[in-house]
């Protein structure tokens, strides 16, 4: 068998051990019935006991057990950037978006295909390396919700603090660090993301949305593109992804077993500062993107100082066991997503791998 290896891949990310064991032992023969998961009918028992299970386990996690409901969709966090408007942005309004990054950038951009889009705060001039704040943002007083992506993979800027938006319903893409600590979900008004870096396999997105705003929602769209059909149905309009759902329900139920977001949390942060500690006293060897107050805890995105070197980097850190490391192909660089599901030894790994890589070519 071959030796696992340490995976550093921004999605699809790695997933816990005994989340993996667990399918393992399942696959063949789901809870005796003599077939798996992936066969088993969506409208079969077994199936929507998974799936009621998932939707209040995720609820529950994000403090949102009432009021609000949660969905199992497909088509990746890139459709619903189109699905927040068309469910959202009625004809005369306009939604504000801040945005901090490339994917933040894609929502908007998809947005104002669809209505009035407004660019509220941006930090495209500094390269993306912090969020907007405050007097930064142009805010509408009327407008229909406003847009942020709490954590950019790209360039590994996240918010630590959530911008103070008044009364204005809050939307956010989590695609990238959904449960990765404590978080107050009364806050938003929707949450979505693609699972495949904090929840589970890719192929399968969860939407969280407050059902007093969902009735705000426009009811002449196409069926499958209103989140009302999906809400109504549990998630079983049509067939779901099934065997999806059953991964991200295991995801959810070893969060619980950790103890839960605040243990993720600690958790995360020991694993981040092991990195940015590395990348801090290197004495510019290494050089992070973020700024410090803006730092992704799941993306740690630096550079070395030539491109030659990164991919020496890359290639030494492969016989090493240390896979995905790669930046992003659209800016180059180092980038080690550390998702829940990584341990802190390998973050402990990949720290004294720096700092040997620096002896060794400093």
């Amino acid at each position: 068998m071959t030796e696992a290896v340490l995976n550093f891949n921004a999605g699809p990310a790695m997933l816990p051990r005994s989340v993996l064991e667990q399918v393992q032992a399942e696959l063949l023969d789901y809870q005796g019935l003599g077939m798996s998961v992936m066969e088993i009918s969506h409208r079969s028992q077994a199936y929507e006991a998974i799936n009621v299970e998932a939707e209040r386990r995720l609820l529950r996690l994000l403090g949102v057990s009432e009021g609000y409901r949660a969905i199992f969709l497909q088509g990746g966090a890139s459709l619903q950037f189109a699905m927040v408007p068309l469910n959202f942005l009625p004809a005369g309004a306009s939604a504000d978006y801040l945005i901090s990054g490339a994917w933040g950038e894609k929502a908007y951009e998809e947005a104002a295909k669809i209505g009035q889009a407004r660019v509220a705060a941006t930090t495209r001039a500094g390269g993306f390396r912090r969020v907007p704040v405050l007097n930064e943002m142009e805010l509408d007083p009327h407008a229909a919700y406003v847009h942020i992506t709490t954590n950019e993979t790209i360039q590994g800027v996240a918010y630590r603090t959530w911008p103070a938006l008044g009364d204005r319903p809050l939307v956010a893409d989590m695609s990238s660090d959904i449960l990765a600590g404590p978080l107050d979900g009364r806050r938003f008004a929707l949450i979505y993301g693609g699972a495949q870096k904090n929840l589970g396999p890719s192929g399968v997105t969860v939407v969280v949305v407050r059902e007093s705003w969902l009735a705000e929602a426009r009811a002449d769209l196409p069926t499958m593109l209103q989140y009302a059909t999906h809400v109504k149905t549990s998630s079983l309009y049509n067939t779901p992804p099934v065997f999806g759902v059953y991964v991200l329900n295991l995801v959810l139920g070893w969060i619980e077993g950790l103890g839960g977001l605040d243990a993720l949390a600690a958790r995360n942060e020991r694993k981040a500062s092991a990195l940015y500690e590395t990348i801090d006293s290197s004495g510019g060897f290494y050089c992070g993107h973020a700024e410090p107050d803006s730092r992704s805890l799941m993306n740690v995105v630096f550079r070395l100082p030539e491109e030659p070197l990164e991919r020496t980097f890359v290639a030494e850190a492969g016989t090493q066991g240390m896979v995905g490391l790669a930046g992003h192909r659209s800016v180059g660089g180092i980038r080690a997503s550390i998702y829940n599901a990584m341990e802190l030894e390998g973050c402990l790994a990949l720290a004294a791998f720096m700092r040997e890589f620096q002896r060794r070519h400093g």
